[in-house]
């Protein structure tokens, strides 16, 4: 098994721990090593949660610059900023939905556009893929499961060694019951939606 690099960067409160753990378990349910490491940084005031996970024979969970096979953004901007973890051949996926940091909602900063983030973006990495988490994780009745929307696109690239219904198990077992729905639709929702953009 060859070794596969992956950073998940999110803002706190987007839930990329939870979709990190999702991750664990679907890969020690099926003997796939796994090793997983987070920086949590200012989480609980709207700061960077970064996860780091390695999956395969490798002995460290650090992932240096350039070293990433996949990097997984829940805001544009925290995509953006990760890019140096990147190489010429790395998987992104990014929400296009950006939450405002506080000097732009202050008028200290101005958020980049858009297109700009995604032409960066390109420029430096393999494959792009981009998707309106917020709108999917809306439809699928929940706004809070940008994460699981994410995670469906993640798995649709199939880069990760890991069974799709390894993946839905490990939804169903680690989210509250009420949510287990909703968290489904969502995680179906950005795989199908992920084999539709790049």
């Amino acid at each position: 098994m060859e070794t596969t690099r992956l950073i998940i960067v999110a803002v706190g409160g987007q839930g990329n721990l939870l979709a990190s753990k999702v991750l664990g378990e679907a890969a020690l349910a099926t003997d796939i090593p796994v090793k997983m490491s987070e920086i949590h940084g200012m989480a609980q005031r709207g700061g960077v949660v970064e996860s780091s996970m390695v999956f395969g024979p490798a002995q460290s969970t650090i992932i240096s610059d350039g070293k990433a096979d996949i990097l997984v953004g829940f805001e544009p901007m925290e995509t953006l900023r990760a890019l140096g973890k990147c190489h010429g051949k790395t998987i992104v996926i990014t929400n296009l939905s950006p939450l405002s940091p506080f000097t732009v909602t202050t008028g200290q900063g101005v958020y980049p556009e858009i297109r700009e983030i995604q032409n960066l973006i390109r420029e430096k990495t393999g494959k792009l893929i981009t998707l309106n988490a917020n709108a999917l994780a809306e439809k699928a009745g929940n706004t809070m499961a940008v994460n699981m929307v994410l995670l469906g696109a993640l798995i649709s690239t199939r880069v990760l060694p890991l069974p799709l219904e390894s993946v839905k198990q490990a939804i169903a077992d680690k989210t509250r019951k009420a949510f287990v729905d909703v968290n489904l639709r969502a995680f179906n929702l950005g795989y199908e939606a992920a084999g539709k953009t790049g």
